[in-house]
């Protein structure tokens, strides 16, 4: 019985890289935890940085219900091209066609709407179809021919543009119907008790409260389990209430107007799903696999042509998805629409987090970098600062983004 006892007392115990070692001071920890995830959650505290200089310097304007519902309706459809443009650079690609195709499917949408009277619901889902056709295509000749993925979408963006030209015929065409205009401009409707807040965005805004708080501890149970690194408890405590709160003031805030836009919970809908897909499902982690190391996935059994394929496809029927909103929202198609479109979602994208090298990002990430350009565009539009400075700044910010992944990559290589 002894030795047995004896036995077990010198087996050590399984690590736990979220609890320091005894001694350690908890401002030590704390800092050390901030400096291992400086690059996961840097944007996140310039983005709350970013809003707490425009909300004083617009004297308050900056967070008012209304400007904040205007703000997610204004980004709406960066967002949804950031989302599918993070999942094309983390597989080690670009596409600079997505711009075009927004324009592209748009234009046929009006026609389809307006010109030959289709339902709308009939007409968004054979634009969608279009544009996966369109990104399938694409895929197909960088997974399968092997052209640079730089050069086919390049051919995309002319060839894109050139038959918007012909469908529209060089105008302006709309409006859309009134049901396709509700999903770009409208809010969730009333219901309940009449009260000072749209009760439905509460209820939203509280269920999601509990969706955030369940998954990020069971992630962080998942990472134990498997002695993975984690966050120092205090951090972990002050990373789960800075999200409560982020998510209960934007709730109150939009509460506090007409409620929730439609096209936030279709955002929501992208986020969460593509979310779980990047983390759980086996093909985000093939993606993952062969924008970090494509060599190596392929010696694991990745079928890396059929990955790539999949995620132009996928980028091709998101880009249909936010050509759709634009056009709605502004109720006309039109042939210059989505012109640098795509370089807004490539900068949301690095500004997110993305490397350059592939292998790296978030969709969360994605929508971060958005509303980081979302904000620059629309607090430096509250205090009068010119189209000509807005564009050095955000160009600034770009290039601090990409700066400090690059940083980040040689102090952890040192």
């Amino acid at each position: 019985m002894s030795t047995d006892a004896s036995t077990k007392s010198t087996i050590p115990a399984a690590p736990d890289s979220g609890s320091p070692p005894a001694g350690t001071p908890v401002g030590r920890v704390l800092l050390d935890g901030v400096r291992r995830n400086m690059r996961q959650y840097g944007m996140l505290f310039a983005l709350g940085l970013i809003v707490l200089l425009f909300q004083i310097w617009t004297g308050g304007d900056l967070l008012l219900p209304r400007n904040v519902s205007n703000l997610v309706l204004q980004n709406s459809y960066i967002l949804i091209l950031a989302i599918g443009m993070m999942i094309v650079i983390i597989s080690g690609h670009i596409d600079l066609s997505v711009g075009s195709l927004m324009a592209l499917v748009g234009g046929i949408g009006a026609v389809l709407m307006v010109e030959h009277h289709v339902p709308w619901p009939v007409a968004v889902l054979l634009t969608l179809l279009l544009g996966a056709v369109a990104g399938a295509l694409q895929g197909f000749f960088i997974a399968y021919v092997g052209i640079p993925s730089f050069i086919v979408t390049l051919a995309g963006m002319l060839l894109f543009r050139g038959l918007t030209e012909i469908f529209l015929k060089g105008q302006t065409l709309g409006p859309f119907p009134g049901g396709l205009q509700k999903v770009a401009n409208g809010f969730l409707p009333e219901v309940g008790p009449k009260t000072n807040y749209h009760n439905l965005t509460l209820l939203l805004g509280l269920g999601l409260v509990a969706y955030v708080v369940v998954q990020e501890v069971r992630d962080r149970r998942r990472q134990r389990e498997f002695a993975l690194e984690t966050l120092p408890t205090g951090l972990f405590a002050l990373k789960m209430t800075a999200l409560v709160a982020a998510v209960l003031v934007t709730t109150l805030l939009l509460a506090s107007y007409k409620g929730a836009p439609v096209v936030l919970l279709i955002l929501a809908a992208l986020l969460v799903a593509f979310g779980y897909v990047m983390r759980n499902a086996v093909i985000g982690r093939h993606v993952y696999a062969i924008g970090g190391n494509l060599p190596a996935a392929k010696l694991s059994g990745v079928k890396d042509r059929k990955v790539t394929f999949a995620v132009f496809l996928n980028m091709g029927m998101l880009a249909a998805l936010a050509g759709l909103v634009f056009a709605a929202r502004f109720n006309a198609a039109s042939p210059k629409a989505g012109v640098n479109f795509e370089l807004e979602a490539i900068a949301a994208a690095f500004i997110g987090g993305a490397s350059m090298s592939g292998g790296v990002g978030t969709v969360l990430g994605a929508i971060i970098g958005g509303l980081v350009l979302g904000v620059l565009n629309n607090g430096m539009n509250l205090v009068g600062v010119g189209t000509d400075w807005q564009q050095v700044i955000k160009g600034l910010v770009l290039l601090a983004a990409v700066g400090f992944d690059v940083w980040n990559k040689r102090r952890a290589g040192a």
